[in-house]
């Protein structure tokens, strides 16, 4: 798929950028093709910031509109906001700061993103489910099986403070790993199977226990077919991938960003983009 024909940029373009310490083009390319498929004066960025700090202070100067916040600052930037918005405030985390005339708002659109695709999944929501991970992305997904209904889970991480805090503020238990446990379903929230990482071609839970799950939920988007995913769908089971939460929640930052509400159709043109690996905005 090709991007719509692209707009030169003037001294009104508004910038907006992500902030991840290993950014990939997804994103951008995503923002990006909505921009110009709307017509809208806007361009997009990605960076790998060295000091999260002084970027943030910079989306305040500059001004940056927006920023999309990944790992590992989604809880970093929280001292860094003005205003902490529900969807933020409710998890202590934060994928997107929106800034409003110098005024810092933080958002979380991937605990509303994770949440609209588990509550149109078909996986079992009586039915064990371990999470790994107890980070930002962590909290989002396990705030978001809560809100979906989902009974029985286990967040399953090796930082015991942190796991077992996120796991008792909604009910659910905590274990440093996944020995004894027989979950149907498998969510990924820690960065095991991301390409360029050193857990690229890793499985976040052992082998036997991919086996013999029913379904998987993984949040890593680069690439979207990572090991458990392949894992899973080479057995035919059902599988929520990265690429679909990284689409919700982006177009609901480019909500926020802009003011306009893209329709489902350019929802799923600009994913398709996003993942096309083609880069020029010129079509």
């Amino acid at each position: 798929m090709t991007a719509p024909h692209s707009r030169a940029l003037n001294r009104n373009t508004v910038l907006c950028v992500s902030l991840a310490a290993r950014p990939s083009d997804i994103g951008t390319r995503f923002h990006n093709y909505l921009y110009n498929r709307l017509g809208l004066n806007f361009v997009y960025k990605a960076f790998a910031p060295t000091d999260i700090a002084s970027a943030v202070a910079g989306i305040r100067g500059l001004p940056i509109r927006g920023a999309g916040v990944s790992m590992p600052y989604k809880e970093a930037v929280i001292d860094l906001i003005d205003v902490m918005e529900e969807s933020a405030a409710a998890i202590d985390s934060v994928n997107t700061i929106v800034n409003d005339d110098g005024v810092l708002h933080a958002y979380n659109t991937d605990y509303q993103a994770v949440a609209d695709l588990l509550a149109a999944s078909r996986f079992d929501r009586t039915a064990p489910v371990a999470v790994a991970g107890s980070g930002g992305m962590a909290k989002a997904v396990v705030a978001a099986l809560r809100a979906t209904g989902f009974t029985d889970v286990t967040v399953v991480a090796r930082n015991r403070a942190a796991g077992a805090v996120l796991a008792a503020r909604y009910g659910y238990r905590h274990a440093v790993n996944a020995a004894g446990l027989a979950p149907a379903t498998l969510v990924n929230a820690t960065p095991i199977g991301m390409a360029g990482g050193p857990d690229a071609d890793a499985l976040p839970f052992d082998e036997a226990l991919v086996d013999a799950a029913t379904g998987c939920l993984d949040v890593v988007a680069m690439p979207p077919d990572t090991p458990m995913v392949r894992a899973m769908r080479a057995r035919g089971l059902e599988t929520i991938s990265g690429d679909a939460v990284i689409a919700g929640q982006a177009a609901a930052q480019f909500a926020l960003y802009t003011g306009v509400t893209p329709t489902p159709e350019q929802i799923r043109e600009a994913s398709e983009y996003s993942r096309a690996g083609d880069a020029t905005l010129t079509g």
